[in-house]
């Protein structure tokens, strides 16, 4: 059999394995697990493994990792599909719904879960193609728990060549393959300020130190470190959505709280927007004789880097995907974060997107939205391309 008619047979087992895809997908949806609580997800990834004939290894707390060893020597390639849902209610009226109230799979990390599993079992089915080794990652917490960064401070990229994973994307319309070479992904970090002044009556402002409008100014004065101090071709933004008070309409508090987030596709933009909302909360607090602290990264959160893709892997994917009917497309970058970047710091690859968006099937809820949904009909496709992913380097020479 040579290379085009392995990619053909590829594509119609993924075909007719359909229905085992959108089950299994429909059965993880049902009954979501948020990070580091994918016990029941691991359970199911671990045993169905096991069974297609993978030896497994847990990581990362509740992830597991299949790997599938050739007789034939050549390089490792892993593939990653994410397992975590969210902490949302769904609102969609559909019979596989959530049964877990305040979670739900708004990501489709249930989809990249029900692909991976698919596609194990067309590359065990062909094994006899495969060369080097394979290493199928089930990854726990990659909303914020920077599930990926533990995975590869346990080693299991230490000899891997090239990693890939795929992301289920509703900007997308459905079943177009998204690729992007560079920056893809940004940077996440969440950041608060905290204002403390004096409290007093709201009609004896003269009385108090006022936080909250040493506050506003630091809400504005962070916005002009985007559009004066950087590279308008740059890509960086700066969100403060939470701004906390008084709770009474007549009271000047003593304490004033923001918080935010920002992203950017460059690592030396991060550096100075680290230094400087501390150098500016500092500024103003002095000027208005209050004090401020700020905090990065508080709690579980794992700041995450950017997601820069190998500009050789997406060369090889375009050719991998020749002579398919699998169509591709050049994506835009997005502002979003994903720890898949951990992976890509560690060694090369490529993070690739599969449209999900049906407007005739009303599937265009965005991505953490508790309407969120996926088109089913083209999970095979995801599930395809994870599999032709394994033979790449059969394809590729």
């Amino acid at each position: 059999m040579n290379s085009k008619e392995l990619k053909q047979l590829i594509l119609q087992e993924a075909k007719e394995i359909e229905s085992y895809i959108i089950k299994t997908r429909r059965h993880i949806h049902q009954y979501p697990e948020t990070a580091f609580e994918e016990v029941k997800t691991r359970d199911l990834v671990e045993k169905q493994l096991q069974e297609i004939g993978y030896k497994t290894v847990r990581t990362a707390k509740t992830g597991v990792v299949g790997i599938l060893q050739s007789a034939k020597s050549g390089p490792t390639i892993a593939l990653r599909a994410d397992t975590d849902a969210l902490n949302l209610t769904e609102e969609n009226d559909v019979e596989y719904a959530s049964t877990i109230p305040g979670k739900m799979h708004a990501c489709g990390h249930d989809a990249h879960t029900a692909m991976l599993l698919g596609a194990a079992q067309l590359i065990f089915k062909n094994k006899d193609h495969l060369s080097g080794t394979l290493k199928l990652i089930f990854q726990p917490a990659e909303e914020g728990g920077g599930g990926g960064k533990l995975i590869c401070d346990e080693g299991h990229l230490e000899d891997v060549d090239r990693i890939y994973g795929i992301h289920v994307w509703r900007e997308l319309e459905s079943g177009l393959i998204g690729l992007r070479k560079g920056g893809m992904l940004a940077s996440a970090d969440e950041f608060s300020v905290v204002i403390t002044g004096k409290g007093g009556h709201a009609a004896a402002p003269h009385q108090a130190v006022d936080p909250t409008a040493v506050l506003v100014d630091i809400y504005n004065a962070l916005q002009k470190v985007v559009s004066r101090e950087i590279d308008p071709f740059d890509d960086v933004i700066i969100t403060t959505p939470v701004l906390q008070g008084s709770d009474a309409f007549n009271v000047i508090p003593r304490e004033a709280k923001l918080k935010g987030t920002f992203r950017t596709m460059d690592p030396v933009v991060r550096d100075h927007i680290l230094k400087r909302i501390p150098e500016i909360v500092d500024g103003y607090c002095q000027a208005w004789r209050c004090e401020g602290e700020v905090i990065f990264n508080t709690g579980d959160m794992i700041p995450y880097p950017p997601l820069i893709n190998d500009g050789q892997s997406i060369d090889d994917v375009i050719t991998l995907l020749k002579d398919t009917e699998l169509e591709h497309v050049s994506m835009d970058p997005s502002m979003g974060g994903e720890d898949f970047a951990f992976y890509l710091q560690k060694t090369k690859g490529a993070f690739l997107t599969l449209g999900i968006q049906n407007e005739e099937k009303g599937i265009t809820a965005p991505h953490h939205h508790p309407q969120f949904d996926v088109d089913e009909a083209v999970l095979w496709k995801g599930t395809a391309l994870y599999a032709l992913l394994a033979f790449s380097t059969l394809f590729i020479e």
